[in-house]
């Protein structure tokens, strides 16, 4: 059995972990580390990682550059900025590291992703075409997972 202190202990730091994720929903786009994170909850960056990870299911930077890469869809699609210019509006410092995470979550780079996807989304209702194209992790992504044609 729990005792009461640890459960109380437990759900501080669960309170303490959705700050995190609310902060990375929220400044995305902000130069962003573990450690700035950790101290915004008074946490160690190790300690914050473990328990995000076990909560979550993927640690603080993972999730951050999901976040990142669900905007730079969103952006790709509108079709009006180039793959730079997406690139550091939402946030990343490096083309090459979010050409390679981009690609790696949704399974094309992002200027095929730019071209196929401003056609197969026409006319979709934005709410739709976010939940239509939602990254996935390829190694959790189905083997048989449709991409845009």
């Amino acid at each position: 059995m729990t005792s009461r202190p640890a459960t109380t202990q437990h759900l501080r730091d669960l309170a303490r972990l959705r700050r995190v994720r609310d902060r990375i929903d929220r400044d995305y786009a902000q130069p962003l580390d573990v450690e700035a994170l950790a101290r915004g909850v008074h946490m160690s960056a190790g300690h914050l990682s473990r328990e995000f990870r076990v909560a979550y299911g993927e640690s603080p930077y993972s999730y951050l550059m999901t976040r990142r890469i669900e905007r730079a869809m969103a952006l790709l699609r509108r079709g009006d900025l180039s793959v730079t210019e997406v690139c550091f509006a939402v946030g990343c410092s490096s083309l090459g590291t979010f050409s390679t995470r981009f690609t790696e979550l949704v399974g094309m780079p992002p200027s095929t992703y730019r071209t196929r996807a401003a056609g197969a989304t026409a006319g979709m209702p934005p709410c739709l075409a976010k939940r239509v194209t939602r990254p996935v992790r390829n190694r959790d992504a189905p083997a048989a997972r449709t991409r845009l044609a």
